[in-house]
């Protein structure tokens, strides 16, 4: 008999809410919760499919441990083993920081990878540590931490309400929206226009969402930079300037109109490949509309400047007006949020702390750059110890970092390693134990990181949808157990780790004088916490500590997890509000419009405004139906439209001899690749496409539908050597590459 079961969907950032039909202990079918209080029933292919990712038989079902040099099915106790007696000589022989790790996007969608890597950080010590956010959205996080004193403050454009939506870099018809949480973004892409509203999408290629624009503008990809700031020069130079009620917060504005003013419509035309005159529009009617947001994600992060193009997205909201106003582009606030403090000066957020040993890489929020983890593996120097052994936990960095091949044999010279993945995949197969989490029908789920990007607040909790198989262990426990064996307390009880971050924000807590709970006795509020489990308590405090939490009886109808678990579709808790100054943590208390990092790189900018690529330059593209290289052994979720082809515009093909569907060979500074040909004028001249995640052709993996059409890794044409210096953040889009006729020669 089959039953049905309330789940969030954890494959992409729009976190839609699910009902799955079950049968026995298996996922049969999916469809959209129309109760869901966020996602009203919207459904995507990937959430359509979640019994086909739940179920993949190649998934992993109990530990791997190297014996004689091959993988082998181990028990729990053995991989555990394994862990530590791998881990522990090398933390205690050569120090903490020659211990890697390295964590990939999917932690961001478990509620295990929430909790659990910055308590293994924090008990490692290891400074040596990567994520996907340095091939991603890292220049966000800089930009951010600069103008508000926090990397985690990122405002979102207020999408039900705005009147003019300005897109430039992001395609959410594909990916679902990014550090912009937003179920069913194309209905309300769609919606925006019904009311009378405009779109503007920036973008070198006709995506889905530029053929929805009113206004579609194919700029040369890697100059966004330079067209954002000829936009913020006209605003300046028009007298379009508009603060409104932001101008008590801000501080800066004459600095900026100074930096801008070398950087006119005219000056960027030709490197942009965009008229003085459309940039010109661009500005006037964002000034113009009664409100307005700018968004910039991927395409305008993984460029050579995209810490300044995050950072000019938000100077145009702000001179505009439309920072922290409804309509606009405004801060969320999640339900687990910490306590908000009173408004005032903060520590700030600092850049370059430390540094990679062989290149001298800064670090960016705590991070190195996921592009210099080869060399900080495979390069001895006099400034202390390689990386000698790696802790990957849901990464695949082979295939997402540049220069894959390079990165390959770097792992296999590691003392040891160890990978928590579901998969036996290009990454883990180098390891020494791989430690598989169940499927996500197993799982609970709450998202965590994704509700401070949301463009509604709303909480929502999911228990498992079905219980934990026989034989299997829980993520939570799974990474509980990992930190014990990484910092010598292998086979103490795993449930110490909960109960230890429970004392220590409690221990916290009770002392702050701006939290509910100041001056209270810590053992008598944990003993109030409910939940099943230690992440179900740890879940509970943070609502309770939260901004709408109960305060441990101070607030008595505020959330607590029994509340929550009461309203299984959520807890609707109304839209985005104007936040300022609350969020703000720089030292002055205000948005501090140029930040020196950024007046520092900015002579950069200028440089490039003289500079204009020859021959072809390559960007990424997404499809609906994946999400980077973890869904491509899904036969629901491959072909169709979601190959891995090289996009070529008719006249590129013609003069080079390039026949549809015919292989092509692409080279970069890394290497080259041979992908079939895709001619299509849904991108701009000069301009090729290869999308992300593909390149599943390595022996070793255990991925029986991927391999059957492996596709091309495009990061193994990039050699890792260019970043944006501000967030380490890898160049993905606008690099110079050859192409050629398979028989003909580069």
């Amino acid at each position: 008999m089959s039953r049905t079961a309330l789940r969030i969907c954890p494959l992409c950032e729009a976190t839609c809410g699910l009902t799955l039909t079950i049968e026995g202990t298996r996922v049969t079918g999916a469809r959209g919760d129309r109760d869901d209080v966020f996602s009203k029933g919207f459904i995507c292919p990937k959430g359509a499919s979640f019994g086909a990712v739940d179920g993949d038989p190649d998934r992993l079902r109990t530990p791997l441990v190297r014996r004689a040099g091959e993988l082998r099915e181990a028990t729990w106790e053995e991989a555990f083993d394994a862990v530590a007696a791998g881990l522990r000589p090398v933390v205690e022989r050569y120090g903490p920081h020659a211990v890697g790790v390295v964590l990939g996007n999917p932690n961001v969608h478990t509620m295990a990878g929430a909790l659990y890597p910055q308590v293994l950080l924090g008990a490692l010590g290891t400074r040596s540590v990567f994520t996907a956010s340095t091939v991603d959205q890292m220049p966000k996080h800089v930009s951010c931490g600069l103008l508000y004193g926090d990397a985690n403050a990122i405002p979102v454009p207020d999408l039900d309400r705005t009147d003019h939506l300005l897109l430039i870099g992001a395609n959410p018809l594909e990916s679902n929206g990014s550090l912009c949480t937003a179920p069913d973004f194309p209905g309300k892409l769609k919606a925006l226009k019904a009311r009378g509203g405009t779109l503007t999408v920036i973008d070198p290629r006709r995506t889905r969402t530029a053929r929805l624009a009113d206004r579609h503008i194919a700029v040369r990809p890697g100059t966004d930079a330079l067209l954002l700031a000829a936009m913020t020069h006209v605003l300046f130079d028009e007298h379009l300037v508009e603060l409104g009620e932001l101008a008590p917060h801000v501080q800066g504005v004459d600095e900026v109109r100074e930096e801008v003013r070398e950087f006119t419509p005219e000056a960027v035309a030709e490197a942009c490949d965009v008229t003085p005159a459309e940039i010109r529009a661009l500005a006037r009617e964002l000034a113009a509309a009664p409100t307005a947001a700018v968004y910039g994600r991927i395409g305008s992060c993984t460029v050579p400047h995209g810490t300044l193009a995050s950072w000019l997205v938000d100077v145009l909201n702000i001179l505009t007006g439309n920072l922290d106003r409804p309509g606009g582009a405004l801060f969320p606030q999640a339900a687990t949020d910490r306590t908000p403090r009173p408004a005032g000066p903060g520590r700030g957020f600092a850049l370059g702390r430390w540094h990679s040993r062989v290149s001298h890489y800064p670090e960016a929020k705590g991070e190195l750059p996921l592009s210099a983890l080869a060399e900080e593996i495979d390069t001895a120097t006099a400034e202390g110890e390689p990386i000698r052994a790696l802790i990957a936990v849901a990464a695949n960095p082979v295939l997402s970092a540049p220069d894959g091949t390079r990165l390959d044999k770097a792992l296999d010279s590691l003392d040891f390693m160890v990978s928590v993945d579901p998969y036996l995949n290009e990454t883990a197969r180098h390891a020494d134990v791989v430690l598989p989490p169940p499927p996500p029908a197993q799982s609970p789920h709450h998202d965590f990181a994704f509700n401070t990007l949301a463009v509604r607040n709303q909480v929502r909790y999911s228990r498992p949808a079905v219980p934990l198989e026989p034989g299997r262990m829980a993520e939570t426990e799974i990474l509980a157990r990992l930190i014990l064996a990484a910092t010598g307390m292998h086979g103490a009880d795993p449930a110490a780790v909960d109960t230890m971050v429970v004392d220590q924000t409690l221990g916290k807590a009770v002392k702050d004088p701006d939290s509910p709970v100041h001056g209270r006795d810590p053992r008598e509020l944990a003993a109030q916490l409910t939940g099943d489990t230690g992440p179900e308590r740890r879940l509970d405090l943070m609502l309770r500590l939260g901004p709408y939490g109960d305060g441990f009886g101070v607030r008595p109808d505020g959330l607590t997890l029994r509340r929550l678990l009461a309203q299984p579709h959520g807890i609707d808790l109304g839209p985005l509000a104007s936040r300022l100054p609350q969020p703000l943590k720089t030292r002055s208390g205000k948005v501090e419009l140029l930040p020196r990092p950024i007046a520092d790189d900015l002579p950069r900018l200028r440089q490039a405004m003289g500079e204009r690529a020859a021959g072809l330059v390559l960007v990424g593209r997404r499809h609906l139906r994946s999400n980077n290289s973890w869904m491509h052994n899904v036969p629901a979720l491959t072909g169709g439209t979601n190959r891995c082809t090289l996009h070529i515009h008719p006249e590129d093909a013609e003069r080079l001899g390039v026949v549809d569907g015919a292989p092509v060979r692409v080279k970069g500074a890394g290497g080259e690749v041979t992908a079939p040909a895709e001619i299509t004028d849904g991108l701009r001249r000069g301009v090729v496409s290869l999308p992300h995640g593909w390149g599943h052709d390595r022996p070793g993996t255990r991925l029986t539908h991927a391999a059957t059409d492996p596709g091309v890794n495009v990061n193994q044409l990039l050699d890792g050597s260019l970043l944006d210096p501000l967030s380490g953040n890898a160049v993905l889009n606008g690099v110079p590459v050859e192409v050629a006729a398979l028989n003909t020669p580069l």
